[in-house]
Formats: C-alpha cells, structure tokens, sequence
C-alpha cells in the first residue's frame, strides 16, 4: 500500500497525549468542539445507528445465519461515544447466542470516561451494555486497547491517526461501519488511502455502511472494488452509501517469517498449557473464555508456585523516554490488566489500586522523567508531583517528588493465577512434569517421565525458565534473573503508607500487616534460598528511597537476620520483550531464509516453517501482571484467526522468530 509509512512514523501514533473533544452540548446533544459537528442524529442518534449501519449491513440476517462457535468481525473509522458499538453488541446478543462478535475501531481523540457515561447515560435501552463498557473505560492513553466482554465479544480501540493505525491492522473485517465526521470536516478520515486500506483489510463479499453520500468518498469506494448503492438515509436525510466488496485486493506484502500460519481454522477445540504461573493461566483462561477445553500442567502442587506467587506483584510501568515497541506493549498491557480487575476477576482482599509514586531519586531519572514530560502524556496515566505531593500521596515523609500513577497498584500474582483457571473448561494437572513434545498425526502428544501425560492439536508453552527444556524451544535466549523480596513487619507509623513507591526497587503498603520491600537483581542465579545479604541489600534500597519509612521500620531492618522473604526466578529477553506466538522448526527455519546471511534486504516470500499448533509465551520479566494477560489475548488471536490486539509493529517484535531472523542477519547461525 502507498501510503505505508517508515517503521518509526507507523510508530508515532502510540507515543502522544490522547486530546479530548472536549464537547460542546447543544440542545442535550454533544457537539464536536474540535469538528464543529455533531455525533449523530440530531432526531435519534440510536435510530441512526441501528438504520445506517446495523441495517445496510444486513446484520441481523448474517448473524442469524452464523454456526456455533462462528466469528464475525466489525471494523469502524471513529468510535466516537461508543453508540454503534453498543447497538451492535445488544443486537449480537439477540441473533447470535453462540458466535463470537470483535470490533475493531479506530479514534484519533477518544472521549474521557466522564464524556463518554454523559453522553451515553442518553439511552437507558442500552444500560445493560452500556454499564458493562463503563466499568472498564477510562481515559485512554495512545496505542491499542483491548476489552473483553463475557468471553464472546471483544472490543479494540486503536487510539492513533486512521493513516498511521490502517497499515498496522492485523485483520479482515466482515462489515465496516464508516462513521467519521463530515468529509469536509475531517477529510483524511475519508481519503482515498484509507477507503484503499478498508479494502484490503476486507474480503470479497464483506460490507460496508456509511451515513455519507458524498461523491468523492462513493467514487474512492468504488475505486477501491466496492459496489456502492445510494440508499434512503436515516429520518430527513435524503441519501446515504452501502456496497460490498467485489473482489479483495492482492493483500500487501508482509514479511515471510511473520505472517500468521496458514494451518487450517481448529475445529477440535482442546488444548494443553504447560506452566501454572502468570502466562500459562492467562494463556489457558483467554482460551476457555472461547469456549476451548484446556489441560492446564505444572510440575508443582500449586499454581504460582515460583515468580508468579510474590505475594505483592505491583502494576509498574517505568516507561522508555524513546517510542519504543517495549514501551507501546507496557502501556496496552497495563490498561488491559487494570479492566481486567475492573471486571471482578479478583475479590477486592487480593488487589488494590492504591497509586504508585514513582520518585525521581537522582539527576539521571530527574531528567528521563522531564523527556517523558514534554511528550504530553495523558495526566490520566500519569502526572508530576513535587515532594510536598509525593508525601501527601503517600502518607509518608518523601525527600523528593516524581511521577505519580494513580491507577498503580499491587496484586497478589498467585490469587490472579487461580481466578484465571477457575473455569469449568479448564482441567489442573498439578504435580505432572512435561518432558518431551511428539507430533502424532494432528496432535501434539506431552510426556512426562513415564508415559503420555495428554494430547490435544494446540499446545502452548509458558514454563518460564523450563520453556528451553523442549526442543522446539532450545533457541529462544532466555536469561534468569533471581530477585529476593524481604517481608518487613508493619509499625504503627508504617500504616500510614498509602501508596507504592518505587525508585531502584520498591515498598508496598501493609497486606495483612506485612510490607512488601524489593526486589534483587541477580543475573544467572537460580537458587532460591532466602539470603540475609540480600535483605540487607534490599533495606540499603528503602533507606535511600524513602529514609523516614526506613526510620520507622527500625526494628525490622535492624534486625536482618530475622526477617522473612521469597525468592524467585525471573526469566526475560536480550530485548526486553516478551517472547509471545507461533513457533519454528528453526533447522528448516535456517535452510529456508538462509540466504538472509547475504543479504538482508532479500524479500524471501517461502512460507516460514511452523511446527502447527505449537505457541509459546515466556520472557516476561518483572512485567508478568502487565504483559502476561494481554499475551493471553495475543495466543487467542493467532489460534483462532482473530483480529490481533496489537499493531503489527509490536506483534512482530514480540514474534519468537526474531532471534532467528537476527542470528541469520548477523551470521551467528
């Protein structure tokens, strides 16, 4: 496609303040102040949307129509107050109990929470769904942003410009809704590069629906292979457009090695995780949640029975000065897991969004934290403060001030893992070790030390620093990483500490009368015996973060030897990133782009050598509540040929073929 930017422009989108309509209210109805338009029908906004665009889809025809177990996918130019979303979710409900609805849409100035309730508090028919959006909405920041509703309807608001978002779409969408402003109005909502990139992310026979008659915007759809109807618009409206896509356009090139399997859609809906931790129960939750059957194996008696049991896992986001995909996967990560526990997944004894101040403790963070500044981030994300705040904030006596996150908090990792897992579809092996991986016919066979553990045609490797101990897996350069918290006994003035604070390592407030203090970094250890020398090190970090914490905990910190604590083994990436997708043969891998070892503009375009059905998700870090869960989302997409949570950008960078690629390109293999 022509209109395809440079790698770092297709970025840019994810790295800028989200900017408010900020709407008017004319006579009870919100007016763009931006646009100087209005966002629906002056008459009746909902009877605009159900004709224009549920209507002149044939809709409720098609959905009636779907097969158990179906997917339907809706694309939309401007979700605006969320109103199309909502018809056509409450009419999913009506026609099609057993499919599975994703919409996708695009919006360049997302509404904020309060906006988005008001103007939507104006239908009451809508409450039910309407109420169910709210409890996860609030004010987004740029990037992708995945919702879940009950398993079969999912929501993708890709916050960017349509002209930087379109070529990072990961999807063919089965109906469109074209609901921008006015072509006058917001014209590159409605030029001919982005009515080009709906086609191609169309398939022959997929819809269209728009409010609009306008000509330009009818001939740039019948340009692109549409056959375009002028039809009787909603109310006084004289004309609108429908059509359908005559013929899908050649699709635009992409990478060999990244594109998706191309194995046939499963029809046998069974599959095996391997690992009880963060991954593994995310993975195997967003599975059932699709109505797949899984058989969940961990080699010990419990879940989260290693990284993922601290007992204070904190939602951190120390975010990278630079756009970076590491820093648009924290952002959509962090979001996502912040609705999930909106959604109730925990009880409220197991999580707290208590805030989380992140101090500027020398020159070098003073000076990342003002870059970050001057980008412009959404005040909803994050804000300064000065120590004054800070100390306020927290409760506590704080020499500087930072960065405060006001939906930062902690979780109890182990509690998140087992609320995942609590579903009928999924079955617990515990205390069953996975040996060895067997293709037999069209399943993949586990073993354990004796015998057969389980078969099923997906299987899904996230046993963290075990995940090399199959060889499929051998490649992928995962680094251990042991940290040691230390558990320090709360004090009477202790209890004041209202927020997390976090500089090199971080304190939590008191759960269950104990603070949580931490963490140590040490690289290649993967002993887990509680050291007294790393408490000491970890009470040497709590003095420099916060000394009137330290002074109050004196008791506990002065007596080191004594104190309680966890350790565990982290395992993350020479990049940082999660290793999150399909795999490789990478033998067969090596042969077939070899070539690459020459000449590393070569466009090679043999399909890449995928072991089907075989995925991984490991190399998560200290970032496992954040990422984690939105790996989940990113396994089910490439499973199930789902629309992809992410830009392609940063599904490409997680892809664990990179290595593979890097070693060809750099002659290591």
């Amino acid at each position: 496609m022509a209109h395809i930017k440079s790698r770092k422009a297709a970025l840019r989108y994810s790295w800028h303040m989200t900017e408010s309509m900020h709407l008017d209210w004319q006579d009870g109805q919100p007016v763009s102040r931006r646009f100087g338009d209005v966002y629906f029908s002056r008459a009746s906004g909902i009877e605009e949307a159900r004709h224009v665009f549920l209507h002149h889809n044939h809709l409720e025809e098609r959905w009636r129509a779907l097969p158990a177990r179906a997917r339907f996918v809706i694309g939309e130019t401007g979700f605006g107050t969320g109103l199309n979303f909502l018809c056509a979710w409450q009419l999913w409900n009506e026609c099609a109990p057993d499919a599975i609805l994703h919409y996708v849409s695009i919006e360049k100035y997302p509404l904020t929470a309060d906006e988005l309730a008001q103007t939507l508090s104006l239908w009451p028919q809508l409450g039910p769904w309407r109420d169910a959006l709210l409890a996860q909405y609030r004010d987004l920041p740029p990037g992708w942003h995945r919702f879940v509703f009950d398993g079969r309807v999912t929501l993708t608001i890709a916050v960017g410009d349509i002209a930087e978002v379109m070529p990072q779409l990961d999807m063919q969408a089965d109906a469109w809704f074209l609901d921008g402003f006015a072509p006058a109005r917001n014209p590159e909502m409605w030029s001919a590069n982005t009515l080009d990139a709906i086609a191609h992310h169309s398939h022959t026979g997929s819809t269209f629906a728009t409010y609009t008659a306008a000509g330009e915007v009818r001939r740039g759809l019948q340009a692109a292979g549409f056959i375009v109807e002028r039809v009787k618009g909603h109310g006084s409206k004289r004309e609108m457009l429908r059509g359908t896509l005559q013929r899908a356009p050649i699709p635009a090139r992409k990478a060999a090695w990244y594109r998706r399997p191309s194995t046939l859609q499963h029809t046998d809906h069974r599959a095996i995780v391997i690992g009880g931790g963060l991954a593994g129960t995310s993975a195997a939750a967003s599975l059932a949640a699709r109505a797949w059957h899984v058989t969940l194996i961990e080699r010990h008696a419990t879940l989260a029975a290693e990284a993922s049991g601290n007992p204070q896992g904190i939602l951190y986001t120390r975010l990278a000065t630079q756009p970076t995909p590491l820093r648009s996967l924290v952002v959509s990560g962090y979001c996502h897991t912040l609705r999930l526990l909106r959604r109730g997944v925990l009880s409220n004894d197991d999580w707290r969004l208590c805030g989380l101040l992140q101090l500027a403790s020398d020159e070098d963070e003073t000076a990342r934290q003002r870059k970050l500044l001057e980008q412009n981030f959404s005040s909803s994300l994050f804000r300064t403060v000065n120590s004054i705040e800070a100390s306020a904030l927290s409760g506590v006596q704080l020499a500087r001030g930072g960065l405060y996150f006001p939906d930062g908090g902690w979780v109890d990792p182990a509690a998140l893992c087992r609320a995942f897992s609590n579903d009928p579809r999924i079955t617990l092996r515990l205390e069953t070790e996975a040996l060895r991986l067997q293709r037999v016919g069209s399943e993949w066979e586990v073993h354990g030390a004796n015998a057969s553990i389980a078969s099923a045609p997906v299987v899904i490797i996230a046993g963290a620093r075990d995940t090399t101990n199959f060889e499929a897996t051998q490649y992928l350069p995962l680094k251990t990483i042991r940290g040691q918290l230390s558990l320090l006994p709360q004090t009477p003035d202790s209890a004041q500490l209202r927020t997390i604070v976090c500089g090199e390592g971080y304190v939590a407030p008191a759960r269950d009368g104990v603070h949580t203090l931490g963490a140590t970094h040490k690289f290649r250890d993967t002993a887990i015996d509680i050291r007294v020398e790393e408490h000491r090190e970890n009470i040497s970090m709590l003095n420099t973060l916060a000394p009137a914490l330290y002074e109050v905990l004196h008791a506990a910190v002065r007596d080191a030897d004594t104190l309680h604590g966890r350790a565990g083994i982290r395992v993350s990436t020479p990049d940082y990133l999660p290793i999150v997708g399909p795999l490789v043969d990478a033998a067969a891998f090596a042969n077939v782009y070899g070539d690459l070892r020459h000449d590393a503009t070569l466009d090679l375009d043999t399909p890449a050598p995928w072991l089907p059905g075989l995925y991984v998700s490991t190399g998560h870090g200290s970032r496992g509540l954040i990422t984690a869960p939105l790996a989940g989302e990113i396994l089910a997409s490439y499973i199930g040929k789902e629309p992809a949570p992410l830009c392609a950008q940063v599904m490409q960078a997680i892809h664990p073929s990179r290595f593979l690629l890097r070693g060809l390109i750099r002659g290591e293999t």
